[in-house]
């Protein structure tokens, strides 16, 4: 009779399947065939759980496919909103310098006519018009008009060749704005359409600060070295406004261009012992041509007599050794009544 061999060539034979279950794919069947060969049932928990697992990893990849698709739409939509904006016409893409440079010279020329002389003014503006244009652009040819201080306001650029410039002007009692089509191509610009006058934006109402509680014993103590100050200031003398100036401060005056009148008004508010902020209110007396002239006429003519020009400054003051000395001097920020 045959015997039964008792080498062992696998392990995984030597005993119950299930006491050495296989690695890998192989571990699953192996498990299902003792299942099925116990009579067991194979839908267990362990079977859920490999399903609840591939749930969810569908539903994670549904997610990062979803989010890939519409992240490039998205992309997109934002680009066709940067490019609607991008092309509307910036100063990097128009010449916006040249062109109110351009604009400036035509308004100094085209605010500006006299009927006794047209002829100039049609002359001085052939430059800016398009050919074919009417010599005076507008004008009938009568009355006068006198216009200045002309400046460049603002620009609306409609395209790489199109825009309008605006300029400010004054004329006699009256500020005014003039809008000046121009149109653009390779470093030329011309007039493009008649011009259009506009009124200039109303002066801004001015709230008035309120009075400052004032200090009227400082302001005694530092009228004299303001005044001695704003004297030295007028002359320009390096070493006289040293005297007033505090030490390692170096202020440069005006070289007797002016002289002080008067110091008209001192507010000194309530502060540190040593150290304010004060306000001075000054007239320079600006000769004319160098010297106090009478007319030919024998009476004075005050055309020649000094201007007196009211000034506003501020002051930063500093109490050194028991003197007051100007830290720095700078036009006031607002007026004083």
């Amino acid at each position: 009779m045959a015997r039964r061999s008792t080498v062992q060539q696998d392990p995984r034979i030597a005993g119950e399947p299930e006491s050495y279950p296989p690695e890998g794919p192989d571990r699953l069947a192996v498990s299902r065939m003792t299942s099925s060969q116990r009579g067991g049932w194979g839908g267990g928990g362990g079977r859920w759980l490999v399903w609840t697992g591939r749930a969810i990893l569908w539903a994670l990849i549904i997610v990062i496919v979803v989010n890939g698709v519409r992240a490039p739409f998205e992309r997109f939509s934002q680009g066709d909103t940067k490019t609607t904006t991008a092309a509307e016409p910036t100063d990097s893409e128009f010449p916006v310098t040249q062109a109110a440079a351009f604009a400036n010279q035509f308004a100094a020329v085209y605010l500006n006519y006299d009927a006794s002389n047209a002829q100039q003014r049609a002359e001085r503006l052939r430059p800016f018009l398009p050919q074919g244009a009417d010599d005076q652009f507008g004008w009938n040819g009568y009355g006068r008009m006198t216009a200045g201080s002309i400046q460049f306001s603002g620009i609306k650029v409609n395209g790489d060749h199109d825009a309008v410039v605006t300029v400010s002007y004054q004329s006699g009692g009256e500020r005014g704005l003039l809008s000046v089509p121009v149109y653009y191509d390779q470093g030329h610009f011309v007039v493009s359409a008649q011009p259009g006058l506009l009124p200039a934006p109303a002066i801004a109402g001015l709230p008035q600060p309120a009075d400052p509680a004032r200090d009227g014993a400082t302001e005694a103590e530092l009228r004299p070295q303001i005044e001695g100050f704003f004297k030295a200031f007028a002359s320009g003398d390096p070493v006289d406004l040293q005297r007033y100036v505090a030490s390692g401060v170096t202020i440069n005056g005006f070289n007797g261009e002016f002289t002080l009148a008067k110091l008209d008004q001192l507010i000194v508010p309530e502060g540190a012992a040593n150290s304010r902020e004060v306000t001075a209110v000054v007239v320079w007396a600006i000769s004319s041509n160098g010297s106090d002239a009478v007319s030919t006429s024998g009476e004075n003519d005050p055309s020649v007599q000094p201007g007196g020009l009211e000034q506003a400054y501020t002051l930063s003051m500093e109490k050194q050794g028991g003197k007051w000395f100007v830290q720095q001097v700078q036009g006031a920020s607002r007026s004083v009544g």
